[in-house]
């Protein structure tokens, strides 16, 4: 018998790409499915991007990168930063890799001992916790609900704080509900976590660009954690690059080091063209991330519209990423025939089934009782799923 480890028996499967690999799955046999499962932009990567890797090609950079990544893309970051946050790093705190979930995963699997706790806010991006387990570190869960715009408080920070404590994971604006913490909200948080010097704090802001506050507070900005502060980022959501897999990481020396050091023995340098492409991105005319952050708050505004007029739908206004995240529990113990909606799963799979809309139960997020929809579709893909979705659950009785 094949011996499969423990390490990976105990990992759970991508809840969102489950889904999606569900919905393509109908789409072969021929059912119209309208996916809002997975948080991938619609948009192409902008053409003057294509064009730098087509020229690197032609450049024959085609060889080994360095295990950081190149020094000119990691100082085409350094800039990019300065000039959207207002804070200068070295080049050498920046650690390039396969994509920002890489660069996640390094952070905590270069960081977390066994027994370490992590403490994380939810609802939370479903691999969070997976990574967690890797690392053999215990996640603490720290729930926020709807009411609370999904952002939690102070006094829940510092009452989930014990002294297993190592890190604090927080994600703004959020992945699965477009949560933006303010200024002031992380500031607060920042005045609780100053108080024990030997916690990180990991912030990931991959969706850092498709914000519709007007403003963005990174917590790379706060002095008092600055030399326990990770930054994530990439180029995957904010200039439609999901398939080019870069990512990064920027960080105090000595974990960017410990960073380094364990991504040279499992995957090196990320793809030499991706990150010719990547510079390209933080070098170039920016004004195609706003074109397309402008697309999703229109869309934004257009499915909070749509799902606030729902019967049972809870739908609260999310800031930033392309994500609502409806409070389903009003549907819990309806039926269609002889089927019963016990839960957001049964919902999900209802919602797939009858009315080809591909949905993700807020479980998969650690936060039962609601569903994820992702808005980064067209006008009108997004006025059909909807339309379905309000039809299928008047259905409900």
């Amino acid at each position: 018998m094949t011996q499969i480890s423990t390490r990976v028996l105990n990992l759970a499967p991508s809840a969102t790409l489950a889904m999606s690999q569900k919905s393509q799955e109908l789409k072969a046999m021929g059912v119209d499915v309208i996916n809002l499962s997975v948080g991938e932009p619609d948009f192409d990567t902008p053409l003057h991007i294509k064009e730098a890797a087509k020229a690197a090609i032609d450049q024959n950079f085609t060889r080994y990168t360095p295990v950081p990544g190149y020094l000119s893309l990691r100082k085409a970051i350094v800039d990019n930063i300065a000039a959207t946050e207002g804070v200068v790093y070295d080049p050498a705190q920046i650690i390039v890799g396969n994509g920002a979930k890489q660069a996640l995963c390094n952070v905590i699997l270069a960081t977390i001992n066994p027994g370490d706790e992590v403490i994380i806010p939810t609802p939370a991006w479903v691999s969070y916790v997976e990574m967690v387990k890797l690392a053999e570190g215990q996640s603490v869960l720290v729930p926020a609900g709807i009411e609370q715009d999904f952002k939690i408080t102070p006094d829940q920070l510092r009452s989930a704080i014990t002294p297993r404590t190592r890190m604090v994971l927080i994600c703004s604006p959020s992945n699965p509900t477009g949560s933006v913490y303010t200024a002031d909200e992380l500031r607060a948080l920042v005045d609780v976590i100053a108080q024990y010097p030997d916690i990180i704090v990991l912030a990931d802001e991959i969706y850092r660009h498709i914000n519709y506050t007007g403003s963005f507070t990174s917590l790379g900005t706060f002095p008092e954690i600055a030399d326990r502060c990770v930054v994530i980022n990439g180029v995957s959501k904010a200039y439609a690059m999901t398939g080019w897999r870069i990512g990064f990481c920027a960080a105090p020396t000595p974990i960017a080091k410990a960073v380094s050091k364990l991504q040279s023995q499992y995957t090196s340098g990320a793809s030499s063209i991706a990150q010719k492409a990547a510079e390209a991105a933080y070098t170039g005319p920016q004004e195609c991330v706003e074109e397309m952050r402008a697309a999703f708050q229109r869309r934004r505004d257009l499915v909070v519209e749509l799902a606030s007029q729902i019967p049972g739908l809870k739908v609260n206004k999310p800031q930033g990423a392309f994500y609502l995240f409806p409070e389903v529990s009003a549907y819990f113990g309806k039926k269609f025939g002889d089927r019963v909606i016990n839960d957001a799963n049964d919902l999900a799979l209802y919602l797939l089934e009858q009315a080809h809309v591909a949905t993700v139960a807020g479980d998969a997020f650690c936060l039962p009782g609601y569903i994820r929809l992702s808005y980064a579709t067209s006008d009108d893909n997004i006025r059909e799923a909807i339309r379905r979705i309000a039809d299928a659950l008047a259905r409900l009785a």
